[in-house]
């Protein structure tokens, strides 16, 4: 029974629009991760760092809708919803500082922590691609195809850092 609901949950989240903003946000938190590793402050500093991007981020997300339907006068869902978006953004910008509070806590090095950050959002934003792939009646091979594809948006970030360090 568990494991139906916990199926379901994650079908309706894959449907939803907040996947979009998770995307959104897992790329700007991959891209900060990577810009942090060349010259990386401690594990407890980058997880901050990482926080503070996804609070600020979401919050600009939530601004520039709210200006936006400013025009339209946003009924009480609209509201909830822009709301729910930019908890969808900051979940995606913030996910990697799991791995630097690890760090900081000594469970994971800071050069590991970095590792898996990044590959780890290449990783989300790969999954993402290939479950939207797949509900929207893809095969698995063009699911497969999908997923690779919007994984190199991360590889490229991961890869760029390395050609210019």
């Amino acid at each position: 029974m568990v494991a139906l609901d916990l199926r379901r949950a994650i079908r309706a989240h894959i449907a939803s629009r907040q996947v979009a903003r998770v995307i959104y946000g897992a790329i700007i938190g991959l891209a900060l991760v990577v810009a942090l590793e060349s010259h990386p402050p401690g594990a407890g500093v980058v997880a901050g760092l990482v926080i503070g991007t996804a609070v600020a981020v979401a919050l600009a997300e939530v601004y520039s809708e709210l200006v936006g339907s400013e025009l339209r006068r946003p009924l009480h869902g609209e509201l909830r919803q822009i709301a729910i978006d930019g908890a969808a953004v900051a979940a995606g910008v913030g996910f990697p500082a799991v791995f630097f509070v690890l760090a900081a806590l000594d469970v994971l090095e800071l050069d590991t922590a970095f590792t898996v950050a990044k590959w780890s959002g290449a990783g989300l934003i790969a999954f993402y691609g290939f479950c939207a792939a797949r509900l929207s009646g893809a095969g698995v091979a063009a699911a497969l195809l999908q997923a690779i594809a919007v994984c190199l948006i991360g590889v490229a970030l991961i890869a760029l850092k390395a050609v210019l360090h």
